[in-house]
């Protein structure tokens, strides 16, 4: 889990206004860093079924959010994809 520091880190380097904190951009954004850090301790602990399963989930919700903000806004999804430094689908 992030920390309340670092979420805030993440959410003020990808937001769009001041107040903003529950955009597709800073979502996915939060989702990345939570997906690096689960990846990080199922290196650890291959057999840990209950967090893979938690890491699915996340990866599934990030790619229905960036397939959101592709079909809305084709110049957002470009600019956090290249951000965040994700793969083009």
């Amino acid at each position: 889990m992030l920390t309340v520091k670092e979420k805030s880190k993440i959410i003020d380097k990808y937001k769009l206004h001041k107040l903003d904190t529950g955009s597709p951009e800073v979502q996915v954004a939060l989702l990345t860093e939570e997906i690096k850090k689960l990846l990080a301790h199922l290196k650890k602990h291959p057999k840990d079924f209950h967090s893979k399963r938690g890491l699915l989930k996340m990866v599934n919700r990030r790619r229905s959010l960036l397939k959101y903000l592709q079909k809305e806004s084709t110049r957002r999804y470009n600019s956090i994809v290249k951000k965040i430094g994700l793969k083009k689908s």
